[in-house]
């Protein structure tokens, strides 16, 4: 069975940084990392970071100059860096990619970790 399993998430003051890891596991013949998004209490789900298959991103404007989106294809594993954080980062972060499979690319969704952003 092939899946995302996202982690990293956790309790942190307002200021402070948290990595999130997304890894793929299974019969995996190929990884192909989005992005992240997030859905905080009450709101819409929404893009956070993207990047492409050659390596450019983009950022939403509200975590521009706080997150860093990276991927180790090596590793089936792709990463959200959040610096300077805030009360409104609060939400579940998903991270997307497709995975590579015998028989075709899949469109995968992490579980979601929670980070709550909080003094």
């Amino acid at each position: 069975q092939v899946q995302l399993v996202d982690s990293g998430g956790g309790l942190v003051q307002p200021g402070g940084s948290l990595r999130l890891s997304c890894t793929a596991s299974g019969r995996i013949l190929g990884f192909n990392a989005k992005g992240w998004y997030r859905q905080g209490p009450g709101k819409e789900r929404e893009l956070v970071a993207f990047i492409s298959s050659i390596g450019i991103t983009n950022y939403a404007d509200s975590v521009k100059g706080r997150f860093t989106i990276s991927r180790d294809n090596a590793k089936n594993t792709m990463y959200l860096q959040m610096n300077n954080l805030k009360p409104e980062d609060t939400a579940i972060y998903y991270c997307n990619a497709g995975i590579y499979r015998p028989g075709g690319i899949i469109d995968s969704w992490g579980q979601g970790t929670q980070v709550t952003v909080s003094s």
